[in-house]
């Protein structure tokens, strides 16, 4: 075992000088290519040296039986867990994931490829390739690697270097996409495998697609990252081109699914862009899973100003179906911080009014609760937030046999 990852050590070493040799390259392609090849290289060469470690420190020194007995039930436990399928993007969806992970491992997370700015935006536009931003968060979020590898995937280059902007992870997923026959679904495997996953990340669709929003207005903007900059009530998203067809995984694990959940996150640009994809709006109807929908704490400037949870559904029932919601979780306790307010209220951002009665009468349940957290921002609370999910699924989700 030590001799394997010796072998990867010094692969990764090879790697980085091949890197060197095109870096040194004049033409800024080939030497972006090269530099792409030597963060390949230290990653294999990091992996190594890690594995290495952890394999003579397992070598020398004894387990304790009760430790890997814990480990053991654990893993046990966590295999047994409902199958759970999550659908969004962005921030709130990994954040979703992390605690999750600590209550199943038989987690999907399928996930939106329509960002169109930072450093997603500028690889898919060099390369052709869809956007993988929040594809990385949600990989490092579920990921059983240690800490190191996380920190490293979620690295940013300075503005100072020539890959300023760019996420370490990014690049790592793109140079697996070149080098493994322009196939996205087998560079985000791969790198599943790299950071040890539990659960699975899946792109909602592998097509190269951006977000249409048409405004009450009539007004129409292409591009995830420009269109909350208008400030107009959005009427209508669409997908461009319109018949994007998504993953055949994504389908499969929303059919096996024993809960499925929408959310949290922006609604235009998070989670719809997931559920306007010719098929899915169908393959969730149709599944026996049961299906809540996280609705957001506060509204966000450009999208949802004004929203209460009520239009949010409707929003969704608007651009999908009405049966692909079952429940609504959402907060109903009042900010009582005027600070953390005062600086929402500058980016026109209001708490999210829980009109319970209001979704019931569009035909779902509701649980709405204290599960806010109140810092320097206003967020789902970790603890309060996942105990209150739990015990939903635990009380309404039906086990497939």
């Amino acid at each position: 075992m030590v001799k394997r990852w010796i072998l990867t050590s010094l692969f990764g070493v090879c790697v980085v000088a091949l890197g060197a040799y095109f870096w040194a390259n004049p033409y800024p392609f080939v030497r972006l290519f090269g530099i792409i090849i030597i963060l390949c290289g230290i990653l294999f060469t990091v992996i190594g040296i890690g594995k290495m470690t952890i394999s003579l420190i397992t070598l020398f020194l004894p387990k304790r039986e009760q430790d890997l007995v814990n480990i053991l039930y654990q893993k046990r436990f966590l295999e047994r867990g409902p199958k759970i399928v999550a659908i969004g993007g962005g921030h709130g969806l990994s954040n979703l994931l992390f605690a999750l992970k600590e209550y199943t491992s038989n987690i999907t997370a399928i996930v939106t490829v329509a960002d169109s700015g930072g450093s997603s935006g500028r690889l898919r536009e060099q390369f052709d390739i869809v956007a993988m931003g929040d594809i990385r968060n949600c990989l490092v979020a579920l990921a059983d690697a240690p800490a190191l590898m996380g920190d490293l995937f979620q690295y940013r280059f300075p503005e100072k270097s020539e890959l300023k902007g760019h996420n370490f992870g990014n690049l790592f997923l793109t140079a697996l996409f070149e080098v493994g026959n322009r196939d996205f679904k087998e560079a985000v495997e791969l790198t599943s495998k790299v950071l040890a996953i539990r659960g699975k990340v899946i792109p909602a669709t592998v097509q190269n697609v951006h977000l249409v929003a048409r405004y009450q207005n009539g007004k129409v903007t292409e591009g995830e990252a420009k269109i909350p900059c208008l400030g107009v009530v959005i009427d209508q998203l669409s997908l461009k081109p319109q018949d994007v067809q998504p993953t055949p995984e994504a389908l499969e694990a929303i059919k096996e699914a024993d809960v499925i959940i929408l959310g949290p996150g922006s609604l235009y640009t998070s989670v719809l862009p997931n559920l306007i994809i010719q098929g899915i709006p169908e393959a969730i109807a149709a599944s026996s899973a049961y299906r809540i929908y996280i609705c957001n704490v506060m509204t966000q400037m450009g999208e949802t100003e004004g929203f209460s949870a009520s239009d949010h559904v409707r929003a969704i029932i608007k651009h999908t179906r009405n049966d692909i919601i079952d429940a609504v979780i959402m907060n109903s306790t009042e900010i009582s911080s005027p600070e953390a307010l005062s600086r929402y209220k500058k980016e026109n951002s209001f708490p999210v009014k829980a009109d319970t009665e209001e979704v019931r009468a569009l035909g779902y349940k509701v649980f709405a609760g204290d599960i806010v957290e109140v810092k320097d921002y206003v967020r789902h609370d970790a603890k309060k937030f996942t105990q209150a999910l739990i015990n939903v699924i635990e009380r309404n989700r039906v086990i497939k046999r």
